[in-house]
């Protein structure tokens, strides 16, 4: 979820790889994968730092990036934190980027509080940050946002499950991504909201980080304390197949819907298949294409981006419910990521 071109200069690519070593960076060598300033050929550098290296959506976003350089005409500067989570990673990350003369750095931050001081620095040596699909917190710390409107997602999916309901009593689990994480918070949120519905109508709510094997366990722990349950909303596309996989072990597959967030191409086929009802797809390769441009408009007549933009969201089903605006999977699978 790598298209670039490759710089001259070898001593450029040890330079950048001796610079980050503290993260997880992407093909430092003199091969054609992608790599630190390795993708575009101009003498402006912009640096993408991702929450991970090996998670689909940031490997789409981060194609998006190279071939946005490519096109832009400029370096492109990557680094990835060691997991999720690693904000002392992408801390380092933005240091030796400033350090390297990046003129702009966009971020997906693992931690959006941790990470506020180091980008604040950044832009006090006159660079321009983006924060790429999670905000920060507070979300002016960064110059702008570029991102998903996670509260829409979340409510289009909600929408959906109480249209397909279709006045049945609903009782329903929350597996949710993990306290405090903004994108979970919006999420969860939004599907409240579309579906009328509050936490108290919440029969049971589990963290699962948005992690497959945890998704399942959540489940399972949701249907030992109701049974019942009859809609499973979920964080991401990961989380609903591990609900899949838990209810088929019950035989609750065919009579409990599952609503979710991402429209990774997994996720996607699995909409196809009937295992999840409905999914808000999401644009990673758009965020970082759109970021990438800014940074180079910057860099030639010093216009910073700023605020948020959306860089949309579409429910996808091929259950398409009376009222709630959506497109099919094959639309979904020729736009999905992964």
């Amino acid at each position: 979820m790598s298209r670039i071109s490759r710089p001259s200069s070898s001593m450029l690519r040890v330079a950048a790889c001796t610079g980050i070593a503290a993260l997880t960076l992407t093909a430092c060598g003199s091969g054609s994968g992608s790599g630190t300033a390795n993708a575009g050929s101009g003498s402006v550098k912009v640096g993408l730092i991702t929450k991970t290296d090996t998670n689909p959506f940031f490997v789409k976003m981060k194609e998006g990036a190279e071939k946005a350089a490519k096109d832009n005409g400029v370096q492109l500067v990557t680094a990835a934190g060691k997991f999720d989570g690693d904000n002392a990673g992408q801390v380092t990350a933005v240091e030796n980027m400033v350090a390297s003369g990046v003129k702009g750095i966009l971020i997906t931050p693992s931690d959006s509080k941790a990470i506020v001081p180091a980008i604040e620095k950044a832009k006090a040596k006159g660079v321009l940050v983006i924060a790429l699909d999670t905000p920060t917190d507070p979300e002016s710390a960064a110059d702008a946002l570029f991102a998903t409107d996670n509260l829409k997602a979340g409510e289009l999916i909600g929408e959906y499950a109480k249209a397909a309901m279709k006045g049945k009593t609903a009782k329903i689990a929350a597996l949710d991504l993990a306290p405090g994480v903004s994108v979970g918070v919006q999420r969860h949120n939004g599907f409240l909201k579309g579906f009328g519905a509050t936490d108290k109508d919440v029969a049971c709510a589990q963290d699962t980080g948005g992690d497959q094997s945890k998704g399942q366990t959540a489940m399972e722990n949701c249907l030992q304390k109701e049974p019942g349950i009859n809609v499973v909303y979920t964080i991401n596309e990961p989380a609903a197949l591990g609900a899949y996989t838990a209810l088929k072990a019950k035989g609750r597959e065919k009579d409990v819907l599952i609503v979710s967030v991402d429209g990774g191409c997994t996720g996607t086929k699995a909409v196809k298949d009937g295992k999840i009802a409905a999914t808000s797809q999401q644009y990673p390769l758009k965020m970082a294409a759109e970021g990438v441009k800014a940074v180079a408009t910057y860099a030639k007549d010093g216009k910073k981006a700023s605020g948020y933009t959306d860089t949309g969201v579409t429910l996808i089903t091929d259950k398409a419910q009376d009222g709630v605006t959506s497109k099919d999977t094959a639309y979904g699978l020729d736009n999905c990521w992964g």
